[in-house]
C-alpha cells in the first residue's frame, strides 16, 4: 500500500525558513516523480514544485513562479524522503502543504502539513 507521510510545517515569521519532509512507503520511491501542492486557506489546491526521478539520469526539477529562487525541492531515495526546503517565506505562502506522487494513472497524497508565515 502506497502512504505518503508529510511532516514539518509549523508557525514562522516572514523572512524565516522551514523544511518539509515526505516520507514514502510501499512503492520504489526513486523511480517515481514527487511534487509539492499547497491549499491556501479558502483557496483552490495549487502547484509548489516537482522532481523527477534521478535514476538512470539526474533528476530534472520544476517550480510555481511564486516560489521560483526562494523554494528548493530535493529527494533521498536511500530514505526514501522527499523534502521542500522553503527560505524567505511570505504571509501568502500560508497554507496546507501536501506532496503526490503518480502511480499507474492513480495519484497518492500526503496527509498534509500546515505552514503559516505569520508576525
Amino acid at each position: 500500500q502506497v502512504q505518503l507521510v508529510d511532516s514539518g510545517g509549523g508557525l514562522v515569521q516572514p523572512g524565516g525558513s522551514l523544511r518539509l519532509s515526505c516520507e514514502a512507503s510501499g512503492y520504489t520511491f526513486g523511480a517515481y516523480e514527487i511534487s509539492w501542492y499547497r491549499q491556501p486557506p479558502g483557496k483552490e489546491r495549487e502547484f509548489v514544485a516537482r522532481i523527477t526521478p534521478n535514476i538512470p539520469s539526474n533528476s530534472f526539477t520544476e517550480y510555481a513562479d511564486s516560489v521560483r529562487g526562494r523554494f528548493t525541492i530535493s529527494r533521498d531515495n536511500a530514505h526514501n524522503t522527499a523534502y521542500l526546503q522553503m527560505d524567505s517565506l511570505k504571509p501568502m505562502d500560508t497554507a496546507v502543504y501536501y506532496c503526490s506522487t503518480l502511480i499507474s494513472q492513480t495519484y497518492w497524497w500526503g496527509q498534509g502539513t500546515q505552514v503559516t508565515v505569520s508576525s
